[in-house]
């Protein structure tokens, strides 16, 4: 499920017990000054929730898929986000709640209820994340 702005201004608001336009306002001026201070190269860190920065890509030779010539990608910025250690606790957990699900096991088979083969390697680190 994606959230919205719109979804984090009501979320919020009910949660401090503020009005709507009031958190609406915050909001936008939060993400007005992150915009702007990555616009300028600077990083932008909020302790255990993540890191914003501003990266360069090289730039390097491309291939136009229609015909296949080889076509010059200039070097370009990106946004990044690392999302720090607490975050990644959070979404590492299989119940963000801390409430853990009850387990169902069918009798008939004893493997039903396992969500992962013993032999299956699912661990990949997919720590930062290009976001533009």
């Amino acid at each position: 499920m994606t959230m919205t702005k719109r979804e984090l201004v009501i979320q919020v608001a009910n949660k401090l017990g503020i009005t709507q336009s009031t958190v609406a306002k915050i909001i936008e001026g939060a993400f007005e000054a992150i915009s702007q201070a990555l616009a300028e190269g600077e990083r932008w860190e909020l302790r255990d929730f993540g890191v914003f920065e501003v990266k360069t890509r090289a730039s390097r030779i491309g291939r136009n898929p229609r015909t296949g010539e080889q076509v010059p990608v200039p070097e370009r910025k990106v946004v990044t986000f690392r999302p720090g250690k607490k975050m990644k606790e959070l979404v590492c957990t299989p119940d963000p709640t801390g409430y853990a699900a009850p387990q169902l096991h069918n009798e008939a088979d004893p493997g039903a209820g396992e969500s992962e083969k013993p032999d299956q390697n699912t661990s990949g680190d997919a720590s930062e994340t290009s976001l533009f």
